[in-house]
């Protein structure tokens, strides 16, 4: 798969308006200002393909982006304190209502803040992809940002603060560094490959 010839799709805010699913998807899923632009716009190496912001909350549509037969999804982060009720309730019913609808999904990246232990938000997210038994990995983000004892020291935390975490595969990710898009980007190719 050529990652380099990633187009923009479409763009959604309300459930009711999603296309079908006619293609393996992927979805990018975690809480504002969790890093997810970055690490789509890594993964296919382009700059600007998902809009980074150091503001959270500024995805609030599901952004589709499509390679040869594979569309990705990169859905908008959630728990972000400063948006109205309305708008909290609008992304909930497009993220739920995204998952509900019998999408051919291979895989979704549950991403992390690797800093930090996750929010009740994280934990309800993966509770939810258990339950409607949608695989997923853990991709743990800002890995940079740590130094090799603290890291060690997060990966033991993680695996008390997270039910099933010994079950979950878990992926250390830097946008600056590039650790961890190789092994995404083989996940991605070895997903597809046996779909097809």
């Amino acid at each position: 798969m050529n990652f380099n010839k990633v187009e923009f799709e479409c763009s959604y805010g309300l459930a009711s308006q999603l296309p079908e699913s006619d293609k393996i998807e992927f979805a990018f899923a975690g809480r504002s200002n969790v890093g997810k632009s970055s690490l789509i716009n890594k993964i296919f190496n382009r700059k600007q393909l998902a809009r980074v912001s150091s503001s959270p909350g500024k995805t609030s549509t599901i952004n589709f982006f499509r390679v040869e037969d594979v569309r990705f999804a990169d859905l908008p982060g959630y728990g972000y304190a400063k948006v109205s009720k309305v708008e909290k309730k609008r992304w909930a019913g497009l993220i739920e209502g995204y998952f509900h609808s019998g999408r051919d999904i291979g895989l979704v990246f549950q991403l992390i803040d690797m800093r930090h232990p996750p929010t009740a938000d994280d934990r309800q997210m993966i509770e939810f992809l258990i339950e409607m038994e949608l695989p997923f990995v853990v991709v743990l983000t800002k890995s940079d940002k740590l130094n090799k004892t603290q890291r060690a020291a997060r990966m033991e935390s993680i695996l008390q603060e997270l039910e099933y975490a010994d079950q979950i595969t878990m992926i250390p990710f830097s946008s600056m560094t590039g650790e961890g898009v190789e092994e995404l980007k083989e996940i991605i190719e070895e997903i597809v490959n046996d779909e097809s």
